[in-house]
């Protein structure tokens, strides 16, 4: 049986809520943006430069 590639990452999950104190019930409340927050996840921000660099990749048509 194959596992899916994120399946490691559960008993990770799972420790850090027992570490956090979280209720089973709210664990699996969380969303992932809230999960994100709890682990300190640092997220990337859409940059002005980033934007840019799309307009010039996928211009629009003339006028």
């Amino acid at each position: 049986m194959r596992r899916h590639k994120d399946a490691n990452v559960w008993p990770a999950l799972l420790q850090a809520g027992l570490r956090l104190g979280i209720s089973p019930s709210e664990f699996w409340r969380l969303s992932l943006r809230e999960w994100q927050a709890l682990a300190g996840a640092r997220t990337s921000v859409f940059r002005r430069s980033d934007l840019s660099e799309l307009i010039a990749l996928f211009p629009d048509g003339d006028g």
